[in-house]
């Protein structure tokens, strides 16, 4: 055990500081505490743990291994950036705190060596992100109550599950910790279940997915940043402890299936943020997928596609918030010709596009073909279709739905027609934060060996993985050139139609209103069951009275007369109280 300081701490401390530091002080203070995380946890070598007591049981807060040194150098970056991004947007200072909150809290998630430091950091996260919900007001609140709904079923089961574990091993403590189980995961038959579907919330499993685009459109832009990044990224963590060695068959086809509906419902959109929701179920599709499959090769791919898909889709939700910043716009419909007068976010948005599409060059084609390989050499015991698993096929569909998707957004937002207005590109701060994301999207999409050397596992390897990746192999290449081919043919194809349609209802549409109704009648019925349980007790109290006070006027009404005399002579009240104390006797005996 080493007495070192959790990276979450400095972070929290900025939080709570800043609302009382003037507004330049305090976000500068904050990127800096979320940028020192950054070689802090770099630097500290794998296998140290910082052990103590949490509600009277062993917990790990500060647990050093591979995947949580990757989680915690993506997130220190990327809140920096964000807290930069924040300032630029005129965020106000309670929300960068909230924001903050997010972050440090997001980071003991990752970062606790036991499950029970895991869940209560779990639920601090989604306090800290409702409240930065709720902070920007009007439709945000109401979306806020929802996301919380959510996150609350989902933390209660996945508390459910780890009370499970307790009671099949004795304690909350990782594997990989001195004193914890032998086997990882999540032990017996029923807590990996509850804790898949309770982290299914987190991480946008179909039909647990309305909050993501229900909510992440709300708020102010600077706070769509944060969101798009912490909440579905941990949930991927916490997946992966759930199911560290063997992976889920059903996870992993879970996983495919969601990046072929994020990608679909993504193309149907046309507010700009709500398209952007969707298709982070889509990418975080692949990320489960990976952890499903289970192999060295797909938990790399898996957090690759974690590490690059917070990069680039930060920077998505940066150029998206520009635009809705300048404009005040938020929908498709509404704009036309930006890249004339904005020609760095039609810049930056392109280099995140062409990333979170998997073209050659840019770093998701690089995590994403990891993934997809160990789809096709990792998934055994499945059925394959034209040399090709049903997985690796789900996969290679979402990828042309995703080039579909952006080649929509960009044609629209950028390239197409006209805005009727004038509008200024991005200010300075937004200008360095969009800048600094997208060069490392390139850097890491040319250079892969960079991202490799933070990877859990070394993918070049044949004696660590099933299959030695590399990159920039001819039918890598043709691959990613091929999905870009047919989603342009594919938008092509499908734009007219696009064009004329409204919005699609997803499965909220369905239980909002049931949910709403039901609570309804439910509180009418406690309510009516409540007044007639009332009435009852008054009129038998009332009753009760009538017959002490006045017992001969009730003996008449049982026998139809006015009145029944009550009155006993000496030798009948004598045979009375004999008659009861001979009961008495016999019950006590």
């Amino acid at each position: 055990m080493d007495a070192i300081v959790p990276p979450f701490v400095p972070v929290l401390v900025a939080a709570l500081l800043l609302p009382f530091l003037g507004r330049r002080v305090g976000h500068a203070l904050g990127a800096l505490a979320s940028a020192a995380v950054v070689p802090y946890v770099w630097l500290v070598s794998d296998g140290v743990y910082f052990q103590t007591q949490l509600f009277g049981f062993d917990a790990v807060l500060f647990n050093v291994d591979p995947f949580s040194t990757l989680m915690g150098l993506i997130f220190g970056f990327i809140g920096a950036a964000a807290i930069l991004y924040s300032y630029a947007s005129g965020a106000e200072n309670l929300q960068s705190a909230f924001a903050l909150g997010y972050v440090g809290t997001s980071l003991g998630a990752v970062f606790g060596g036991d499950w029970l430091t895991l869940i209560f950091f779990w639920e601090l996260m989604a306090v800290t992100s409702t409240l930065l919900v709720w902070h920007y007001g009007g439709k945000a609140v109401r979306a806020g109550f929802r996301y919380a709904l959510a996150h609350g079923i989902g933390g209660t089961l996945l508390l459910g599950a780890i009370v499970w574990h307790f009671a099949e091993t004795g304690t909350f403590l990782f594997a990989s910790v001195p004193g914890g189980p032998e086997a990882g995961g999540l032990a017996g038959p029923v807590a990996p279940v509850l804790g898949a579907i309770g982290i299914g919330v987190n991480v946008g499993f179909i039909g647990l997915h309305a909050w993501l685009p229900d909510t992440y459109p709300r708020p102010h832009v600077a706070a769509s940043v944060f969101l798009c990044v912490f909440t579905t990224k941990t949930g991927v963590y916490g997946m992966y402890r759930v199911f560290p060695q063997d992976g889920s068959v059903a996870v992993a086809y879970m996983g495919g299936f969601m990046a072929v509906f994020g990608a679909t419902m993504a193309l149907f959109q046309n507010d700009m943020r709500r398209l952007l929701s969707y298709h982070i179920q889509s990418q975080v599709g692949y990320m489960v997928a990976g952890v499903g499959i289970g192999s060295t090769l797909a938990q790399a791919g898996a957090f690759a596609h974690v590490f690059n898909h917070i990069l680039y889709k930060g920077l998505l939700f940066m150029a998206a918030g520009v635009v809705v910043y300048r404009t005040g716009e938020e929908s498709l419909k509404k704009l036309g010709g930006l890249a004339r007068e904005m020609p760095l976010t039609a810049a930056a948005f392109t280099v995140a596009a062409l990333s979170i599409a998997g073209f050659p060059g840019f770093n998701g084609f690089v995590s994403k073909g990891i993934v997809i390989a160990a789809s096709h050499y990792d998934f055994h015991g499945v059925v394959h279709v034209f040399g090709r698993t049903g997985l690796e096929w789900l996969l290679l569909i979402g990828g042309v739905g995703t080039f579909m998707s952006f080649i929509k957004f960009g044609y629209y937002a950028f390239f197409h027609g006209s805005y009727d207005g004038s509008v200024k590109d991005a200010n300075r701060g937004q200008s360095v934060a969009m800048v600094t994301v997208a060069v490392l999207c390139v850097v890491y999409g040319l250079a892969p060996d960079a991202l490799f050397a933070v990877l859990p596992y070394d993918v070049t390897s044949s004696e660590v993985v099933s299959h030695a990746y590399h990159t920039y192999t001819t039918s890598h290449i043709l691959e990613g050139v091929a999905l870009a081919a047919a989603g342009l043919v594919g938008f092509a194809l499908v734009k007219k139609p696009l064009s004329k349609l409204g919005r699609v209802p997803d499965v909220d549409n369905a239980y909002n209103p049931l949910t709403f109704y039901a609570t309804r009648y439910l509180v009418v019925g406690v309510t009516e069951l409540y007044a007639a349980v009332d009435r009852a007790a008054v009129r038998t109290a009332d009753a009760t009275a009538a017959v002490v006070t006045a017992p001969g006027a009730a003996a008449g009404r049982l026998v139809g007369e006015d009145r029944v005399s009550m009155r006993a002579d000496m030798s009948t009240s004598i045979l009375l109280v004999v008659v009861m104390v001979a009961v008495a006797l016999v019950l006590v005996l």
